[in-house]
């Protein structure tokens, strides 16, 4: 009887394992595809719409978005002329050129927060040294 059952919890944990993770695999691509495809409609096309593209074989690509279609997009590079296609499937990451990231801005606030804080709790009681105006 114990034999049985742990063959049975063995069988089940090998299909949950082997069965679950090609199909997270395939979700987890077509939902960065799906990513990408939102990214370049919402930064439209033209000049004005600079574009930074990170594909999957690391390669970076800087221009602006030239064309985009439902399977790919064209990014052309205003300095060198050339413009090249690339497959929503291939890109790892979409970003806007410049600008500063969230954890710079992250980061800036906490300092402007430290300062104020250090402004109240530090510099005004040094400054008032117990006057009638304090």
């Amino acid at each position: 009887m114990l034999r049985k059952a742990f063959a049975l919890m063995l069988s089940g944990i090998i299909s949950t394992v082997f069965g679950f993770q090609s199909i997270h695999a395939q979700t987890g691509k077509a939902t960065e595809a799906e990513k990408a495809r939102i990214k370049i409609h919402k930064m439209g096309i033209g000049r004005d719409a600079r574009v930074e593209v990170k594909l999957r074989d690391n390669t970076r690509l800087k221009g602006y978005i030239s064309q985009a279609g439902e399977d790919a997009f064209t990014i052309a590079d205003s300095k060198t002329g050339t413009v090249q296609t690339v497959a929503y499937d291939d890109v790892r990451q979409v970003k806007k050129p410049g600008g500063l990231s969230s954890r710079a801005l992250a980061l800036i606030g906490a300092v402007a927060v430290a300062a104020v804080v250090i402004g109240v709790v530090v510099i005004k009681p040094v400054a008032c040294d117990g006057g009638a105006g304090c």
